[in-house]
């Protein structure tokens, strides 16, 4: 089965920009209320990771001083992360997006420039498994 059929593309994901700021992106997380999302550049459209809650929560603790207004000038980019979603590739075999998907919520798909193109989830995945095996 191509992977193809799980992808959830770029125009209907919710990302962020590495250049975007500490509050949009706060906004954003609050907005559509994920726990993280994926980081591209503005510039080449390449994936450059996933930010978390967890992630933002660190670095505000150790920031002092922080405000709102502060925030505006912290880039994303700069915001140490623990660990990033691990894309796929376009081209993909099932065993590899299923080896990533047990332990990430969400699997980046990238093309062969590594520019995000869109994500699988899950859950997409999850249901998938459980309509065909209801099926047999």
């Amino acid at each position: 089965m191509n992977i193809l059929f799980f992808l959830k593309p770029k125009g209907e994901c919710i990302y962020v920009y590495d250049d975007d700021s500490l509050r949009q992106v706060l906004d954003v997380m609050e907005t559509h209320r994920y726990a993280s999302i994926p980081m591209i550049s503005r510039v080449t459209g390449a994936y450059r990771g996933t930010i978390t809650e967890g992630d933002l929560l660190w670095d505000i603790k150790n920031r002092h001083n922080l405000n709102l207004h502060n925030a505006e000038d912290i880039r994303i980019k700069e915001i140490k992360r623990h660990r990033d979603n691990q894309p796929v590739s376009v081209g993909a075999k099932m065993e590899d997006l299923i080896s990533k998907v047990v332990q990430q919520n969400f699997v980046p798909v990238i093309d062969g420039q590594k520019c995000f193109i869109g994500i699988i989830t899950r859950k997409n995945v999850i249901e998938y498994l459980c309509e065909k095996s209801e099926n047999k």
